[in-house]
């Protein structure tokens, strides 16, 4: 890697968005980023930790909301309060890495940037800083926009696709990782089952993880191409940085950009873009239904032992649930059971995605305090 460590920044996603379909765990005042699913620790004090081992803990960035800024210092007392960025309003992917570049150009104007989603669950962290190490090399020429694609292993049709075209020629720049490079062809959002079959029957889709790695330069240059208005807003709030204004630049630059995903307004337009082919036990914990398909034993947990959770003739049961609560579960089996002070929801398994329509109703009826 031709880039000096000091020279690396890494930007964590944090805003919280679409975390209801993790509910009642994941609110508006806890977004699903800033809860521990696994109990073992959040998913922002996961991800933190994991970008120190490939990055300066000074040149983390957390972009997140009013909420998560509110609960980082007690998750990550450590961690510097001014690389908590907070978003007045939820816009997107694509401006939410465009506020952090600002702030990351205004530290170095050479900067190696990776882009991570805070709401990732990586097993093999190993292999993790491994892909990261070999995007780092790929992406430090300046020239080059690095994605990382998993291989799938069914028809998800919660997830993005990247479809890839040939083997990138730029391949032999990569250590011997046995990490495979590809040119991008295009992306592909969530697809419905039947075209989620093909992809997987193609052979050439792989997951969109969401992780991006770029040269300061690159962001530049792809945000002037492709989204130049958010590119003035954000020399606008590199401008303002430091000084009095600089929230109140945000905020008016907030309160008119539309939302856009980075995949949407960058990527999907970007003409120099490769793809490494990724491995790490990664799933986007973006649902009951993703949680569910983890083997909790990977994550170094196990199984319940609080005696006053009580299960008789039942099994294949998912529990979360207050801790100070006594939770009996008699003669059912394959159900969920989320607990909180305020709110419960049980449902089977294989109806989890419906949390969603729980969510809508509770907003149709103005019960917002349940959110």
């Amino acid at each position: 890697m031709g880039v000096p460590r000091e020279h690396l920044f890494a930007i964590i996603m944090a805003g919280g968005t679409g975390g209801l379909m993790l509910w009642p765990s994941s609110r508006k005042k806890a977004p699903k980023e800033f809860i521990d699913v696994f109990d073992g620790g959040t998913m922002i004090e996961a991800a933190v930790a994991r970008m120190k081992e490939s990055v300066p803990a000074e040149n983390i960035f957390v972009v997140t909301n009013t909420e998560g800024a509110s609960l980082m210092p007690k998750l990550l007392p450590e961690f510097p309060s001014e690389n908590i960025l907070v978003e007045p309003v939820a816009r997107n992917t694509a401006p939410t890495i465009a506020l952090a570049t600002a702030y990351i150009g205004k530290k170095d104007r050479d900067a190696l940037i990776i882009v991570v989603p805070a709401d990732l669950l990586v097993l093999d962290r190993k292999r993790f800083g491994e892909l990261l190490s070999a995007g780092l090399t790929v992406g430090s020429d300046a020239k080059t926009m690095v994605t990382i694609g998993i291989t799938p292993d069914r028809p998800e049709t919660e997830y993005g696709y990247i479809q890839v075209d040939k083997l990138h020629p730029a391949k032999d720049c990569l250590p011997e990782s046995g990490i495979p490079m590809f040119t991008v062809k295009a992306f592909a959002e969530k697809p419905d089952s039947t075209t989620a079959q093909e992809f997987l029957d193609s052979g050439d889709f792989y997951w969109n993880s969401g992780i991006l790695i770029w040269h300061i330069d690159v962001a530049h240059r792809e945000f002037e191409r492709s989204m130049p208005d958010l590119y003035k807003d954000l020399l606008s709030i590199y401008d303002a940085i430091g000084s009095e204004k600089e929230r109140e630049i945000i905020e008016d630059v907030y309160s008119w950009i539309h939302p856009v995903s980075i995949t949407y307004g960058i990527m999907e337009k970007a003409e120099n873009i490769c793809m490494l082919a990724g491995d790490f036990g990664w799933t986007d914990l973006g649902s009951w239904a993703e949680v569910l398909k983890v083997d909790r034993k990977e994550v170094d947990t196990s199984e319940s032992n609080d005696p006053r959770l009580v299960q008789i003739d039942s099994a294949n049961n998912f529990v979360i649930k207050d801790g100070k609560k006594a939770v009996a579960i008699v003669g059912v089996d394959d159900i969920i059971v989320i607990d909180t002070s305020d709110a419960l929801l049980i449902c089977r398994r294989d109806n989890s995605q419906d949390v969603r329509k729980v969510v809508e109703l509770l907003r149709r009826e103005g019960l917002e305090e349940y959110l």
